[in-house]
């Protein structure tokens, strides 16, 4: 009998739990204060929210941002930013060669590892590029320990989730292959 009421109470302890481990309040640890952009550039940068600001703005407004199921997980109503293009340009892209620039690759990383990618030709050559935005205000604030300083989406992909980049901190250009 007592050993059925503790595993009772162990097991409701349990469950009362789940929730935080099921969605962890981030750490301010995972703060993003500055994008370096490095990799196949010729000029390496670091970027704060003030040099960001002095870039081409991307203002826009309302994004739903979905999870790769589909599922709705936030709207962000307005933002603001620049288009990572924008940026890759002020770092001027290293691809000397004719057909170079079709072999880069963009990964775009966080402070907590999470990364995506893009492909020189997503960015350059097609409607999407237009809506890759590195942001720094959204919903007229700036933004907080949920998103770090500074945040990343690809706001033209069916499901904006899994390419939304909180706590963005790096961007790495590659050549995929020589």
């Amino acid at each position: 009998m007592l050993k059925t009421i503790l595993t009772s109470l162990v097991s409701a302890a349990l469950l009362a739990a789940a929730p935080a481990w099921a969605d962890p309040a981030p750490a301010r640890d995972n703060m993003s204060h500055a994008l370096a952009v490095t990799g196949m550039v010729e000029t390496p940068l670091t970027l704060k929210v003030a040099d960001l600001r002095q870039l081409p703005p991307a203002n826009g407004g309302e994004i739903a941002v979905t999870r790769h199921n589909g599922e709705k997980a936030e709207t962000i109503d307005s933002y603001k930013g620049v288009r990572l293009r924008d940026i890759l340009d002020k770092a001027v892209l290293d691809a000397p060669g004719h057909n170079d620039v079709k072999k880069l690759a963009i990964i775009a990383t966080a402070t907590d590892g999470y990364a995506v990618v893009f492909s020189w030709g997503e960015l350059y050559n097609a409607p999407a590029g237009e809506g890759v935005i590195v942001y720094y205000e959204k919903n007229g604030k700036a933004l907080d320990d949920n998103d770090g300083e500074i945040a990343l989406i690809s706001a033209k992909d069916i499901r904006t989730g899994p390419r939304h980049v909180k706590w963005l901190n790096g961007i790495e250009v590659r050549k995929l292959v020589e």
